[in-house]
């Protein structure tokens, strides 16, 4: 069965959900409120500060996030390069920290074109050219977040079979 490229480990009962663009120098998060419809940029994680992995477990833990969907960079014709490669490892490592904590579901979800919708975003806002130069990997991190929160209000629950 194609169950497209939602994996997850568990269902959740948390409320909020928390998204993530993760780059080679930053990863973008963002989170949704409490009704699970809207989604907002939270924070830019420069990996040179060390210990990304550690400082995202910290914001799951803080915004009680029972969920965490990760931008998932397939290349144009659905296929899988280094940088899926690379954000499939970083999930790895996120669900080895949070497994003795808590029940977090982590889902890969379709990036592709999420940091030029980001660029739109922000070009459109009329932000001002100090702001616009800065990096959006946190706004690219609340666009995927948000097609996923449209997915699931678009659509019925998966079957168990698709988990």
């Amino acid at each position: 069965m194609d169950c497209g490229i939602v994996y997850s480990d568990s269902q959740s009962k948390s409320a909020r959900i928390m998204g993530l663009d993760v780059g080679d120098a930053r990863i973008g998060a963002a989170v949704s409120d409490d009704t699970r419809l809207i989604a907002r940029p939270l924070a830019i994680v420069k990996r040179a500060d060390g210990d990304p992995a550690g400082r995202i477990i910290a914001m799951i833990r803080e915004l009680r996030a029972g969920a965490v969907v990760v931008g998932f960079p397939l290349n144009m014709d659905g296929t899988r390069g280094l940088q899926a490669r690379k954000t499939e490892s970083f999930v790895s490592r996120l669900r080895e920290m949070a497994s003795a904590a808590a029940d977090i579901e982590f889902i890969l979800w379709d990036e592709r074109l999420s940091s030029r919708e980001a660029q739109r975003i922000v070009l459109s806002s009329g932000a001002k050219k100090s702001r616009r130069a800065r990096h959006h990997d946190d706004i690219a991190a609340a666009v995927i977040l948000q097609s996923y929160l449209n997915h699931l209000r678009a659509s019925p629950p998966r079957p168990d079979s698709c988990l």
